[in-house]
């Protein structure tokens, strides 16, 4: 089977399985070129009881986008293991419950584009047939949308297309690199989530605006809510957006 993409839409039936009786089980935690997310930093980072500075020197290579002109984050290349992911084990994902939002999505791609009328986005899925996966074929019994609940997607892909979002702004406003100032700025307040609580709590970094003390109390005690701020944040400090607050 060669490698190809399947437009699917979300009532199509699921012809897929993966288990530990597939003899290709986890041969798709190998080989990795992964990026990573800011959300998916943050569950990742929580499951193994890290802070974000550990998290992110132990198991991530930061470099820069080549379209996005970004910081981007993938897993440390280990030649050692064939490249494989750090929490994949014989018997499957250590962090199973946190993992990425790619590996949810797998086999599924995903595609969104905001409707013109509504604002809304909507969504496109495509089935990724790859040669090395024995999963095809199977009758899972679910469509499309019933495979994604069960793989908790909604989530991640909410998260996920915030930061969608900010650099298709950061696109708009300033196309090509940033400098590497601006990038740190980037870097910090959206996967360094422990650092920017430090440079908020112990700092100063938000003395000279005038922010409700209630409102930054509840940012810096919830991962969350700290991502979401740190969104507000590079807005307001790279690309000239009002610092939006929500209750």
């Amino acid at each position: 089977m060669n490698d190809e993409m399947l437009p699917v839409t979300l009532d199509d039936p699921m012809q897929f399985n993966c288990s530990p009786d597939n003899p290709c089980f986890n041969q798709c935690c190998r080989d990795l070129n992964q990026a990573l997310t800011p959300y998916d930093v943050l569950r990742m980072k929580n499951a193994v009881n890290l802070t974000s500075g550990q998290f992110l020197q132990k198991y991530t290579s930061r470099h820069t986008g080549p379209g996005s002109g970004l910081p981007v984050l993938t897993f440390k290349p280990n030649p050692a293991t064939g490249h494989a992911c750090p929490f994949v084990t014989d018997s499957g994902c250590s962090i199973y419950s946190d993992r990425p939002g790619s590996c949810r999505m797998y086999p599924l791609a995903r595609a969104i584009a905001k409707d013109r009328r509504t604002g809304e986005n909507a969504e496109y899925f495509a089935l990724i047939e790859e040669e090395h996966c024995k999963g095809f074929g199977g009758r899972g019994g679910k469509t499309v949308a019933q495979w994604l609940k069960g793989q908790d997607v909604v989530d991640y892909n909410t998260e996920n297309d915030k930061i969608l979002e900010l650099i298709s702004l950061k696109n708009q406003i300033r196309p090509g690199n940033l400098d590497g100032a601006e990038e740190d700025i980037f870097y910090t307040a959206l996967y360094d989530l422990d650092n920017f609580k430090i440079q908020i709590q112990e700092k100063g970094l938000l003395d000279s605006l005038d922010l409700p003390a209630e409102y930054v109390e509840n940012v810096v005690a919830d991962d969350l809510s700290l991502l979401n701020f740190g969104i507000a944040w590079v807005k307001y400090q790279l690309f000239g957006k009002a610092l939006q607050i929500q209750d």
